[in-house]
């Protein structure tokens, strides 16, 4: 742990010991309506910490406050954290009021128990914990929310308080964090969703399964378009394929083994075959690769897929847009050659950065490695993989790419070179993936004549850009805070007349974009022209054009663009400012 991890991992252990202090552990004898409390667990985590309870009576925000006071009051008094090492036998006799730790206990090995004493609070730890209070910053931390959270991350387990706290090292880092997440609730793209008229969710559809509406629909399929029109510049051609496989598909392909508890099955009326709605294209498209003899003249093959993709998320997991259980992704599947690999990767880079540049993202990347610890997770051989992690290495650096280790995050078939985008927030998103895999083309027995006439086995490779388009709206209408470039706005115009008189030269401004295949609304409607453009800004619609006599007269529009008024221009000039704008994706 670095040092503000510690600081956070020992500010759980005090909010525990104000909890003590304020609802004390209950006693035989002591009246059913006192508080008394029992203590889970309590990590770091990103930006904070939190602690597990089981209060008698319900915790409410308004106790937050309280506690929060307490644990400064605490902080002051400048204690240290002692360690100790004791057997489980007293360890057993030293919590046998708290059986969350009498539970974790028993997990224990003998020679493995440590305990840290905090002022009059002892807990179960591993540690490491700050050697004295007096190292915490006082005024660097903050309770902010209170959650039920199951016991163990398990649904059949009681269900436990869990309050979450933010810990920084300075008052400044805390306020400034506190100030992003303050607009980060201004740009929840759930709220923006539905003030923009994108998408809706249903209880009778279901949780989970997005309803794009005609605006929501069309930046969707705008975002595909991009893609596209790029990958078929690179040779990518497209493909589709069924959202039903059966079982057999994916006992080859080895997600039902690693993948099944994630994937919804499927049931027929007719038939007892087994079916499951698939988690992703890779394994169907191993199937059009292997409908006909390949030559190493045929290599590389680009598959690319946007059919939509089914995963079984937990209910209390869905979030928006940013968790679903339906989604399609801008998928391809590259059958190549050993020695075609680091040109392919080279060209899926390039194209990433140039899709990346073009919404403005900063990004890097993250190896995503095997988990060495549990080599029950993928599948291969371990000296493949030790190859292939090697290489993206090597492909990363020879392409001067900015990148850190991420070790267990490989999928169970591949390492992964996953690009990480930071948004204007600063926070960070994994969108796009490339994944080298040896395995796959084995496990299907996938090959291809050389030019010796021998049979070979090709490399495949997963390659997506934005990933899933519904989560990368959920980023998009963060990142601009609604407002999306004029190429990518459902709407990007409004014409506005100033009075009846000047509906007729409105509408011939609105059929002149048209024509030049600008999206227009004609707001004719009897309001005043000041609470259309309020309306219009509202809605993050790009340009506001307002006309009136002196446009009329000069074949001009008055421009608004972002609550500012840019003048008159001829509509002409307009439209050229427009089209030029579009075809730049800036």
């Amino acid at each position: 742990m670095n040092k503000i991890e510690i600081i956070r991992h020992s500010l759980a252990h005090i909010l525990a010991y104000a909890v003590q202090e304020l609802f004390p552990a209950a006693t035989e004898g002591e009246p059913r309506q006192g508080r008394g409390v029992k203590f889970g667990i309590g990590p770091a985590i990103e930006n904070g910490f939190y602690y597990d309870f089981l209060f008698k009576n319900p915790l409410t925000p308004n106790d937050l406050p309280k506690i929060e006071e307490k644990m400064r009051e605490l902080i002051k008094k400048g204690f240290s954290f002692e360690k100790k090492e004791i057997s489980k036998k007293e360890a057993e006799k030293l919590f046998s009021d708290q059986p969350y730790k009498l539970e974790l206990i028993t997990e224990l090995p003998e020679n493995k128990i440590t305990t840290y004493k905090s002022g009059d609070f002892v807990d179960l730890c591993a540690g490491p914990h700050v050697k004295s209070a007096k190292e915490i910053p006082v005024d660097g931390f903050k309770l902010n929310e209170i959650a039920g959270a199951y016991w163990r991350g398990s649904e059949i387990n009681q269900m436990l308080t869990r309050i979450y706290g933010l810990a920084f090292e300075t008052e400044k880092e805390l306020a400034d964090y506190l100030k992003m997440q303050e607009e980060a609730e201004k740009r929840d793209h759930r709220i923006l969703g539905q003030k923009l008229d994108l998408f809706t969710f249903s209880e009778m559809v279901g949780s989970g399964l997005p309803l794009f509406t005609p605006k929501g629909a069309l930046v969707r399929q705008l975002l595909n378009d991009y893609v596209e029109k790029l990958q078929s510049k690179a040779g990518y051609t497209q493909v589709w394929t069924p959202q039903i496989s059966k079982a057999e598909l994916f006992k080859t392909s080895g997600h039902y083994e690693k993948y099944k508890e994630s994937m919804f099955r499927v049931l027929s009326n007719f038939s007892k075959e087994e079916f499951f709605l698939k988690p992703m294209n890779c394994p169907q498209h191993t199937q059009i690769y292997a409908s006909r003899m390949r030559s190493y003249r045929d290599l590389p093959l680009r598959y690319s897929d946007f059919s939509m993709l089914y995963r079984d998320e937990k209910p209390g997991e869905l979030n928006g847009l940013a968790r679903v259980r339906a989604f399609s992704q801008d998928d391809c599947h590259i059958f190549c050659r050993e020695d075609q690999v680091d040109k392919e990767i080279d060209v899926a880079l390039t194209m990433t950065k140039e899709i990346m540049t073009s919404f403005g993202f900063k990004y890097h990347y993250r190896l995503s490695t095997r988990d060495q610890k549990h080599p029950e997770k993928y599948i291969g051989d371990p000296k493949i993989w030790e190859k292939v992690e090697k290489w993206a290495e090597k492909i990363m650096e020879r392409n001067k790419v900015e990148y850190f280790p991420g070790p267990g995050e490989a999928a169970f078939y591949a390492p992964k070179m996953d690009l990480i985008a930071t948004d204007a927030l600063g926070r960070d998103w994994q969108l796009s993936t490339i994944q080298i895999d040896f395995f796959m083309p084995e496990r299907f027995n996938l090959t291809y004549i050389d030019k010796t006439g021998q049979k070979k086995r090709p490399v495949m490779l997963h390659r997506a850009i934005i990933g899933s388009p519904e989560r990368f709206i959920m980023i998009l209408l963060e990142h601009y805070a609604g407002a999306f470039p004029l190429w990518l706005s459902p709407v990007q115009i409004w014409v506005i007349p100033i009075a009846d008189k000047h509906n007729k030269y409105a509408q011939k401004v609105g059929e002149e974009l048209k024509e030049n295949s600008l999206r227009i609304e004609l707001k004719d409607e009897n309001e005043t022209v000041s609470k259309k453009i309020r309306n219009g800004e509202l809605q993050k619609i790009p340009y506001l054009l307002v006309v009136g006599d002196k446009e009329m007269k000069n074949k001009s529009v008055r421009v608004r663009a972002k609550n500012k008024d840019l003048g008159e221009i001829k509509l002409t000039k307009f439209v050229e400012k427009a089209r030029a704008e579009i075809e730049k994706k800036k």
